[in-house]
């Protein structure tokens, strides 16, 4: 290994795993490491990341801030087509990969660095969501995995490889974890450990964004959502930032325990996992989106929105988000947004998330035709045309059974 790399850059949260992962680089490929720590919105702190990076001596150091390109760039753009991965996932974790990827590449390119890594294990999707992102950027990009190559098996080992190099570990860490975590501005994850049985009900304390259904308030609370070329722009009136935005849905949403799953799905290496994820704003978001979507878009449109998004979703969901085929039908999607604006009311209310009202000066809703009243706008005699015509080939089929 010594000598093939030079110099590499390593996503680097600062904790246990990526701190053994920096010095096992530097002793494995006595090779330069460039630390990247992202702020997509995690909720912790990433400034003691540079100090612990500049503990264990690294020279170049990149910590930042990307919550706003994170909403702008990939879960505005996500939202747009409803995506939602085998029906139920709102893609939290997945969407994220390709910004810390394309950030890599690109803090590699300043550097001079011939090489990138990442702390994902041999087992989940985010070892291909990275690797597909680092490949698509840069062909010729020399890509580092230590779990697939080191023989640190377990957190045991771990530990003790940090000891003996003097690595902190938090007192909080020294004991086995119930569960891992991924989180950013989107979404908080938990798995494996305590929830790897899925007949088992996660707890409470596996929760951390939301408050439980049962104890959210007994009150409704009421938000407005206004959207333009299908973004929110605006809450209650007030204009936003696209990460503000979704910060203020997170505190509406987690307040009255919306946005909540426990799900089984199907890992793109192949296996099932299961996963417990708090999406607060999301999942309010995504309620909005599809009711002012209901009065602004077409139906043959809407339909077909409506198609493509298992592929669409599959695509993020693989780590595809580079691809030709996903920036085709962003394409398609974001053409179909071009009059989705106006305003949502969303009643939020023990976990659930509901529309009960929208407008828009764009609307293709017209009470003249859909009155049950006298109107002068629909021939109801025009539907027997209609019908006949429709029913023509179901007719001629049904003769050819006789």
């Amino acid at each position: 290994m010594t000598g093939d790399i030079k110099k590499v850059v390593l996503a680097y949260s600062g904790g246990l795993d990526t701190s053994v992962i920096l010095k096992w680089l530097q002793e494995a490929y006595q090779c330069e490491v460039v630390t990247f720590t992202a702020d997509l919105g995690q909720g912790e702190e990433v400034e003691p990341a540079r100090k612990k990076a500049e503990l264990l001596g690294i020279k170049e150091i990149y910590v930042e801030d990307l919550r706003e390109e994170f909403t702008r760039d990939f879960v505005f753009p996500m939202f747009r087509a409803n995506a939602l991965y085998e029906g139920l996932y709102l893609l939290g974790t997945s969407i994220a990969r390709p910004l810390i990827a394309k950030r890599q590449i690109e803090i590699a390119a300043l550097t001079g660095a011939d090489a990138v890594s990442h702390g994902a294990t041999g087992k989940g999707n985010d070892q291909v969501r990275f690797e597909l992102g680092y490949y698509a950027l840069n062909p010729d990009i020399k890509v580092i995995a230590p779990w697939r190559e080191w023989d640190l098996t377990s957190r045991t080992e771990l530990i003790e490889f940090a000891e003996k190099h003097q690595i902190p570990i938090p007192k909080d860490k020294r004991g086995e974890a119930p569960f891992s975590v991924d989180a950013n501005l989107l979404h908080i994850s938990a798995e494996g450990k305590a929830l790897e049985d899925p007949w088992h009900e996660a707890g409470e304390f596996v929760y951390s964004r939301s408050v439980s259904p049962e104890a959210a308030p007994d009150k409704p609370t009421y938000v407005e959502i206004e959207f333009k070329n299908g973004d929110a722009v605006a809450i209650d009136g007030e204009a936003m930032s696209p990460a503000t935005l979704l910060t203020r849905l997170n505190e509406l949403g987690g307040a009255n325990g919306v946005g909540r799953l426990d799900l089984v799905e199907g890992r793109f290496v192949g296996m099932k996992s299961r996963g417990i994820y708090e999406t607060p704003g999301g999942t309010v978001l995504l309620a909005a989106h599809r009711g002012i979507e209901s009065i602004t878009l077409d139906r043959g449109a809407m339909h077909l929105k409506d198609e493509i998004m298992p592929r669409y979703a599959e695509l993020i969901y693989n780590g595809f988000w580079f691809s030709p085929e996903r920036e085709m039908l962003q394409a398609l999607i974001d053409k179909s947004q071009e009059c989705v604006e106006g305003t949502v009311r969303v009643k939020l209310y023990k976990g659930t998330a509901a529309v009960v009202g929208r407008k828009s000066g764009k609307s293709l809703y017209s009470m003249e035709h859909v009155t049950f009243e006298e109107d002068s706008v629909y021939d109801q005699r025009d539907a027997a045309g209609f019908i006949k015509l429709n029913a023509l080939r179901l007719r001629l089929l049904h003769r050819q059974k006789s």
